[in-house]
């Protein structure tokens, strides 16, 4: 039983590991500020209800210009989207 545990816990833990985005692999240094970066959104019609930095990426949530829910990975240097839900 222990076992199917631990196997368990591995494939939990790759599964969670695979699952984080890589936008840029560019140092922090070179990343756009938050506020450039919400500004450059926002200028782009997204209306930000939510906003993260996990990893190497930026991500809203929020609506689009259509009023549509949104949930967008962007590269963190130029603001480019990586995924878009």
């Amino acid at each position: 039983m222990k076992q199917i545990i631990v196997v368990l816990a591995v494939l939990g833990m790759v599964t969670s590991a695979q699952a984080k985005k890589n936008c840029t692999s560019e140092p922090k240094s070179k990343w756009m500020s938050e506020a450039d970066f919400k500004k450059k959104v926002e200028a782009d019609g997204y209306k930000i209800s939510k906003f993260k930095q996990p990893g190497t990426c930026y991500e809203i949530y929020g609506t689009d210009k259509d009023g549509k829910k949104v949930e967008i990975y962007f590269n963190p240097v130029d603001g480019a989207i990586v995924k878009a839900k």
